[in-house]
């Protein structure tokens, strides 16, 4: 597989699509989980969503299964969903609270760090010390969990010092899950993501959004356009009111932070632009700031406004199926029919994702076509698949390592 890889690598035309093998081959699938999805740091969960002590979500990546779970001394930790018995899952329910994580086949009963507290008749010689969860790397960022199933992690620290001053002042800690929801879209989980990079499509799938959410390629993109007049002095007054707004990129394209203005008088995502809750979340003291847009790949996108956030999160299923799933994230003690209303909180994403799913599973339909040939990007309203692109060609090579080119 080594070397159709490199041949496929090889034969992308830079500044057009990718080869349509890497988006329905099934082997190029096992290599993007393989060197991409298993050695990368994923986005989980925002941790207000495991409440107290023995809170606790499961999420699958790929053949991983995992475990995240608040500890009683308040740290969150992440463990494979595996007992070290006879390898039962641990945890079945897609989230809950429990004292202890208690294997439902035998129960073998783990501490909340993922010490062996108890194993029935297992002999004098048994040594519990040395059957605990086996760990999964995990990380806690201004209230974002991010999580790494690769035996060594890279490197999180970079990100995270340059994006916690941004995300610092929305106090995602103190904040609650108002909404949740998973959808299935039908097509390739890079497609999902070369549809979120640009807004080239915006004006004629996304009505609702388009009401408060410039095309405006500056906005959108990471350095095709120049950034407009409107755009630099949205981030200049900003800034100077001490609220970091400034277009960050990382060096090697992982991941990128910006302030954005919204149309007009707007100040969140609602039909009528008006604030969505009428309680803020966080420190964002001036109400038009605008959405916080951060992108980390392969698995989450995110904006984070004064009033409220929404974080996504996407999992690849198949070579042609991707979970997206969305949390809006309130403050916790923003009390819904009081201090917001559900469908006019949830109402503009709810339809914006149904709409790239039907833009993502038509462009799947037609990629799958025996005559399709990867098509130029527009530099201009594009430059963010462009980005996303380069990144992930980069990544694929990069972590496959120099071994890979041996098949050549």
């Amino acid at each position: 597989m080594n070397s159709n890889i490199n041949a496929l690598i090889a034969s992308h035309k830079p500044g057009h699509g990718l080869p349509q093998a890497f988006y329905n081959d099934a082997e190029v699938f096992q290599t993007d989980l393989q060197e991409i999805f298993y050695k990368e740091w994923l986005f989980a969960i925002p941790a207000c969503e495991l409440e107290k002590a023995g809170s606790y979500v499961t999420q699958s990546i790929g053949a991983y299964k995992v475990i995240i779970v608040r500890g009683s001394d308040n740290v969150i930790r992440a463990f494979h969903n595996s007992c070290r018995h006879r390898g039962s899952v641990i945890c079945t329910a897609k989230k809950g609270n429990n004292p202890k994580l208690v294997c439902p086949y035998h129960q073998w009963t783990y501490e909340l760090d993922g010490r062996l507290l108890w194993a029935r008749d297992m002999g004098a010689d048994f040594d519990a010390s040395k059957h605990g969860l086996k760990t999964v790397h995990c990380r806690e960022l201004a209230g974002l969990v991010y999580i790494c199933v690769a035996e060594e992690a890279p490197d999180f620290d970079t990100f995270a010092k340059t994006a916690l001053p941004y995300l610092e002042l929305h106090d995602l800690s103190n904040a609650k899950v108002a909404y949740e929801s998973s959808i299935i879209e039908n097509g390739n989980w890079k497609l999902v993501w070369e549809n979120n990079r640009e807004c080239y499509h915006c004006a004629g799938n996304h009505p609702s959004l388009c009401r408060t959410y410039p095309e405006d390629p500056s906005v959108t993109g990471v350095g095709g356009a120049e950034p407009s007049p409107l755009v630099q002095n949205h981030v200049a007054r900003l800034e100077a009111a001490g609220i970091p707004s400034q277009f960050t990129i990382d060096a090697g394209g992982q991941f990128r932070l910006a302030r954005m203005p919204l149309l007009g008088a707007a100040v969140s995502y609602t039909m009528d632009g008006k604030a969505a809750v009428s309680r803020p979340l966080g420190r964002v003291h001036i109400p038009d700031a605008g959405p916080l847009v951060q992108f980390h790949y392969p698995s989450t996108w995110n904006h984070f406004l004064p009033d409220h956030a929404i974080v996504f999160r996407i999992t690849p299923i198949s070579p042609t199926e991707t979970e997206v799933t969305t949390k809006w994230l309130v403050h916790k003690d923003a009390v819904e029919g009081v201090d917001y209303d559900l469908n006019r909180l949830s109402e503009v994403w709810i339809h914006t994702n149904d709409e790239d799913r039907e833009v993502v599973e038509n462009n799947q339909m037609g990629i799958n076509s025996p005559v399709y040939e990867p098509g130029p990007y527009s530099e201009t309203q594009e430059s963010g698949v462009l980005q996303f692109v380069q990144w992930y060609l980069a990544t694929l090579q990069r972590n496959r390592g120099p071994q890979s080119l041996a098949a050549e």
